[in-house]
């Protein structure tokens, strides 16, 4: 008799108790999330659990009622898909945008080095040793006040004035 009622074809959504509201992330995910990453992994591969996932954030996004919402997270799960090939085909198509982006990208990170380096080279010589020993070597603070043979407290109140003075000077 229940059965002749509400067909098991996995197309039908199971019944909503007054407890369990319809369309939040937990209840889709529920309901849902193992049939949706079935069906994904086998259409998109190894991508179908990200696919599954961003799909239930989306739908449980949604505060209008859903009719049909395993319908609706396979159409926004496989839109999803189509957006993210579509993504990697104009990235791929015209590599030689993705070629400037990294020379420009790789100009400016040797413009700020050189930034760095030009403004570290002007702070006062004290500053400038334990700046160098401690953030670029990577000697402890302990180490660096052995080798310079002045106290550890007097080394972190240089590294934090170098790393003030440094800072101010990047930003201007």
């Amino acid at each position: 008799m229940f059965a002749a009622e509400y067909p098991m074809d996995g197309f039908s959504p199971p019944a909503v108790g007054p407890a369990d509201p319809p369309h939040t992330m937990e209840s889709l995910f529920r309901r849902y999330g193992r049939w949706l990453r079935g069906v994904l992994q086998r259409r998109y591969g190894d991508v179908g659990e990200d696919l599954t996932q961003e799909a239930v954030l989306r739908v449980a996004a949604r505060r209008d009622e859903i009719e049909h919402p395993k319908a609706f997270l396979l159409t926004v799960a496989d839109n999803l898909a189509r957006d993210e090939m579509r993504k990697t085909r104009r990235e791929t198509s015209n590599p030689h945008v993705g070629e400037a982006l990294s020379a420009q990208s790789n100009a400016l990170d040797l413009e700020q080095a050189l930034l760095l380096k030009q403004i570290v080279l002007a702070l006062p010589p004290e500053l400038r040793d334990v700046l160098v020993l401690t953030k670029i070597k990577g000697m402890s603070y302990h180490d660096a006040a052995q080798l310079l043979g002045i106290p550890e407290r007097r080394v972190k109140d240089r590294v934090r004035q170098a790393l003030a003075k440094a800072s101010a000077a990047m930003r201007d």
